[in-house]
């Protein structure tokens, strides 16, 4: 890994809706912390008009504008695949990458969520039940999530999205690379429910761009457990119905600073301070309540 401590940084963010996104400011406020002088810009393909369909071009003008790397979100974890030169042994596994580095004239895919979502899992939701699980999505997003959420304990995980060939997709995948075959794909989403431990929502429902529940508010009870992973705004309508009821919740803050922590390592060559990047974010969303 280079030693860029001492240097500049020029980062970005693809993705759809993504004016709210913490991200740059945790980027720029760890690089500053570090003495690392970080730019972060957003590529918000609403904001251009465009789609997935112009990564290509973006990220061609991220590399002759001198990008160091970019992070992907939604729509483009997957899509970004074909345009790569390498994947991390996580991100090929996926089959989602969420930060690119542009090095020696190569683009190379990694996959951060993955470790983000099971270091929130496991610092927000210690010792819940994780005999059945129902996952909410099949994306990019959900591919990594779903790893880790096996990777976290979870002995059987229904996986429903409503395009039910990525469902299908991304459960005899994640059944080739665990022997126990933990992934089953939820045809019947109110039965699952009624049978599950908790819940893990990975669409971008509940997203300001993205409002409303993902699935019915009678699927929910008490004994639930509800894992978002979204996290502007902090407090999803899923998260604040489920809180109402009484649900154990976790929200996607933590994933985000996770997340966040590994890209800036793998971008700068620095470890940062998960501790103050936490900090940095919470102080964030303090300063958002108080408008």
């Amino acid at each position: 890994m280079i030693d860029r401590a001492g240097r500049s940084l020029l980062l970005g963010l693809i993705g759809a809706g993504i004016q709210a996104s913490r991200t740059p400011a945790l980027h720029e406020q760890e690089g500053q912390a570090r003495g690392l002088r970080t730019i972060y810009r957003l590529i918000d393909l609403e904001r251009l008009e465009l789609s997935a369909a112009s990564l290509p071009d973006l990220l061609l003008a991220a590399e002759r504008m001198g990008f160091d790397g970019l992070n992907i979100t939604h729509p483009c974890k997957q899509a970004v695949l074909p345009l790569l030169h390498e994947l991390s042994p996580d991100a090929d596994a996926i089959g989602a990458v969420n930060t690119v580095l542009f090095r020696d004239g190569k683009r190379i895919g990694h996959n951060t969520d993955c470790w983000g979502f099971t270091e929130n899992f496991r610092r927000g939701l210690p010792g819940v039940a994780v005999d059945h699980v129902v996952q909410l999505g099949a994306g990019g997003a959900g591919a990594a999530v779903a790893r880790g959420a096996i990777q976290s304990g979870v002995r059987r995980l229904s996986i429903f999205d409503v395009e039910s060939a990525k469902a299908q997709a991304l459960a005899e995948r994640l059944n080739t690379q665990f022997a126990e075959m933990p992934a089953t794909v939820c045809v019947d989403l109110a039965s699952a429910m009624s049978s599950a431990d908790g819940l893990i929502n990975t669409t971008p429902i509940g997203m300001v761009s993205h409002p409303g529940l993902p699935l019915p508010a009678a699927l929910l009870r008490p004994t639930l457990w509800v894992a978002e992973i979204v996290y502007f705004p902090l407090e999803t309508a899923l998260l604040r119905t489920a809180r109402e009821i009484g649900c154990p919740t976790l929200d996607g803050g933590g994933m985000a600073v996770f997340q966040a922590v590994e890209a800036f390592r793998l971008f700068s060559g620095v470890t940062p301070d998960a501790e103050r990047v936490r900090r940095h974010f919470d102080r964030m969303e303090a300063a958002i309540a108080e408008i």
